[in-house]
């Protein structure tokens, strides 16, 4: 009878099993062993491990915040990499795919060894799961101090981003800090000596004070009173409508016009024999079919080349094969007839499809590379063809170009002279400028409040996701270069948007009820 009963009571720990055989590969009870009161929860050479594990989830989580924050910011890792490698591809894609797999692989351990610990378990890492931690924590150090050498701006996205999601991961934490009260409570109740439950419970309540105290120190534009939100931002679309139709094509500016967009970007090439064309790469190598066309000159600047020889190539097909966006929708089958058979579109005709749509216009100028017939005249020779060929309208011209910029202003007054870089309110004025054209990464609602009340506005670029409208919005700026006119267009008002009482109940709540759980678990 004595047998019987041990028998039932040493099979009946299905719970435990599946966490021992997951986490240690141990599904037998005689394999595991439960935690003494007041030893260590696991030999020697598993607490070396342990903390690697805690680290690996660590470093993962940073890395797979950073990189999904940064999905702004794809398109333009995708890029680089196509310049590198010369073939499209969407690794940023796969990236993220990856870094959310390893994290939830890691998470799922530490999760596994948090409920073997609050089942006083002693702990085991299995060693291909200990492989597996090393692959995680290597793969995550490794990726964001690549990142950080060849992107160190995606940090500055970040800082950003947590002007819009800091109130949120507050409460993602708390919650984090409740479900770790479980495992420290029955720790610091098992232990034997007041030291240890001071070494157990200290930390931990450290943390969790400056957790409850963080948000007195937090800042966010999105946290306003009523009645205080500007107006929506102006969408201006970088290149056209890229998510819908090739970049720097009729079909991607019509796509914008239709969808709403305010304003239009580009870039300008001159071709060899004088003609402005749109295109935003050195060659054409990219977005046309010069492969197939001329392939001994891929490589060649793409200012080279006559005009004649320019329109003979294809601008469109590469758009359905490559698929340069991830979040790219399905095309019908008309707008997939219409992008097969767009070509290189003349800087004279973009111009005209502006003012016919009284669309303001921006766009960067390059300088034809030496040797060039043009090289020292590029900019009298677009002022040519913008105020005789055109005939647009000089206020829809927002003139971006640095050099030369008192010429400009002289044969051209009309044109809003804008300038690519911050730079003192006295020097601004000084040199007529009306609007700042920056990088998103150097957004700050001081700066834009002060630009504003000297009548200088400021656009933003490239601002492709709804959280960073949203913080542009909030923050007072007065338009965006976008490649999603077509999704910013729908956003009514800003995500993330509460008033200073709304997020105080918030905060205050997830305090109140974090430490009646807490206290209910230690009592317990």
């Amino acid at each position: 009878v004595v047998r019987r009963h041990l028998l039932q009571r040493y099979e009946h720990q299905p719970f435990i099993s599946c966490l021992a055989g997951f986490y240690s590969c141990r599904w037998k009870r005689y394999q595991r062993r439960k935690t003494e009161p007041g030893k260590c929860c696991c030999k020697t050479r598993e607490c070396v491990f342990f903390p690697l594990l805690v680290g690996a989830f660590c470093f993962s989580l940073i890395f797979l915040y950073m990189w999904g924050e940064a999905k702004n910011d794809y398109n333009n890792f995708d890029w680089y990499n196509y310049g590198n490698l010369g073939f499209w591809f969407l690794w940023s894609l796969v990236l993220l795919i990856v870094a959310a797999i390893l994290f939830m692989y890691i998470t799922l351990l530490l999760v596994l060894a948090m409920c073997l610990l609050a089942e006083g378990q002693q702990l085991y890492l299995h060693w291909s799961h200990k492989i597996g931690t090393f692959l995680v924590l290597g793969f995550s150090i490794t990726a964001l101090f690549i990142l950080s050498v060849l992107w160190g701006d995606q940090w500055k996205t970040v800082r950003l981003s947590f002007q819009v999601t800091a109130p949120y991961l507050h409460i993602g934490a708390i919650a984090i800090m409740v479900l770790l009260s479980w495992p420290v409570a029955l720790h610091a109740i098992r232990a034997d000596k007041k030291v240890v439950q001071v070494v157990i419970v200290g930390p931990y309540l450290a943390i969790l004070l400056f957790l409850f105290l963080i948000p007195l120190g937090m800042y966010s534009p999105c946290i306003r009173e009523t009645g205080t939100l500007g107006p929506k931002p102006a969408l201006i679309g970088h290149r056209g409508a890229p998510m819908l139709a090739p970049e720097n094509t009729e079909m991607s500016f019509q796509k914008t016009i239709e969808h709403g967009g305010d304003g239009l970007e580009t870039d300008v090439t001159i071709s060899y024999d004088g003609v402005p064309f749109l295109m935003h790469d050195s060659t054409l190598r990219r977005t046309t079919n010069i492969k197939e066309v001329y392939p001994n000159d891929t490589a060649q600047n793409a200012a080279l080349f006559s005009w004649d020889t320019l329109q003979e190539l294809n601008a469109g097909t590469w758009f359905l094969k490559d698929k340069p966006f991830s979040c790219m929708g399905s095309l019908s089958r008309a707008d997939q007839n219409q992008a097969m058979n767009q070509s290189i579109y003349k800087l004279s005709n973009f111009l005209r499809l502006a003012d016919s749509q009284n669309k303001l216009v921006i766009f960067d100028l390059y300088r034809p590379p030496e040797k060039h017939p043009y090289r020292d005249s590029w900019i009298n020779r677009t002022l040519e063809v913008i105020l005789n060929e055109s005939g647009i309208r000089p206020h829809l011209v927002l003139w971006l170009e640095n050099d030369m910029r008192s010429f400009v202003q002289s044969v051209a007054p009309g044109f809003q002279q804008t300038m690519g870089s911050k730079a003192p309110v006295e020097d601004l004025l000084m040199d007529n400028i009306v609007k700042l054209n920056l990088a998103y990464t150097e957004m700050s609602s001081e700066d834009i409040r002060t630009y504003a009340e000297a009548n200088i506005t400021t656009n933003f670029y490239v601002i492709n996701e709804p959280w960073l409208f949203s913080l542009a919005w909030c923050s007072g700026a007065h338009s965006v270069t976008t490649n999603a006119v077509h999704t910013l267009k729908n956003l009514s008002q800003p995500l993330f948007l509460m008033t200073p009482q709304q997020y105080n109940i918030m905060w205050i709540l997830t305090d109140l009820i974090s430490v009646l759980l807490i206290s209910l678990i230690f009592a317990l």
